[in-house]
């Protein structure tokens, strides 16, 4: 059944902003060949401040404590695994970790703002990620602004555990950080966050526009593309000074 089906008219009608009801149109997903990019856009507009964690984490994590001059808190304490490399390295901190979820959470809250009162299919590609959410909703805590920060807190923090495990992966495998930067592995540096996040939706925010059925293919086309819209972010770190290498 289509997800959309599971709400009533009602219902949506009560997700409007500023008094400007939400028309969610039959024509969203875009359909056609033309239509698959222009929801693969919407896709990531919907997925972007989940994805953007990593970018919080870098913030909270690094560049931040090194300009207020304070310590990171390592999430492994220094202790090396069995194999005698670090269970995860200094890259991974818990400011990094809940730095990143609050960074997602708040730029979640922002989409809302921005785009919360658009109405589709004229909206697309810009998609408010917590468009058919209510009060019935788990994660409706203190109104649309909480939901929305709680979402996006969450998909956060599945983007940063995913983030997470796949240092686990590289250290195991033998690969240290150079320096300050994780060494290079463009696969166990963005598949496991894009999995985590995507499977965090399912299981948590299903029946909500992030997973709506017929975006299955974007979705999957999305987790293909990471690892190049990972790489093109990485590279404006580096030019803007906040990483030392560009991966």
């Amino acid at each position: 059944m289509n997800s959309f089906a599971r709400y009533s008219s009602d219902r949506v009608h009560s997700l409007s902003m500023f008094g400007r009801p939400v028309d969610v149109s039959p024509l969203f997903p875009a359909p056609g060949p033309s239509g698959f990019v222009l929801n693969i856009f919407s896709v990531l507009m919907m997925y972007g401040p989940f994805y953007l964690a990593n970018t919080g984490a870098m913030l909270f994590g690094k560049w931040i404590p090194d300009k207020m001059g304070f310590s990171s808190v390592t999430i492994d304490g220094g202790r090396d695994w069995s194999d005698g490399y670090r269970i995860l390295g200094d890259g991974k901190t818990w400011n990094g970790l809940f730095g990143g979820a609050v960074f997602a959470g708040l730029l979640t809250m922002l989409a809302h703002h921005m785009w919360g009162s658009r109405a589709l299919p004229d909206a697309r590609p810009f998609v408010d990620p917590t468009l058919l959410s209510d009060s019935s909703d788990w994660f409706w805590l203190g109104g649309e602004w909480g939901a929305a920060f709680v979402m996006g807190f969450t998909l956060g923090l599945a983007c940063m555990l995913g983030d997470t495990a796949g240092s686990f992966v590289k250290r195991r495998r033998g690969l240290k950080r150079e320096g300050d930067e994780s060494s290079k592995a463009p696969l166990l540096d963005t598949v496991p966050f894009a999995v985590s996040i995507f499977l965090f939706s399912f299981l948590l925010f299903d029946g909500q526009i992030l997973m709506h059925e017929q975006l299955y293919g974007e979705i999957i086309f999305l987790l293909i593309l990471t690892p190049l819209i990972h790489r093109l972010f990485n590279i404006l770190g580096f030019k803007v000074g906040l990483k030392t290498v560009p991966y």
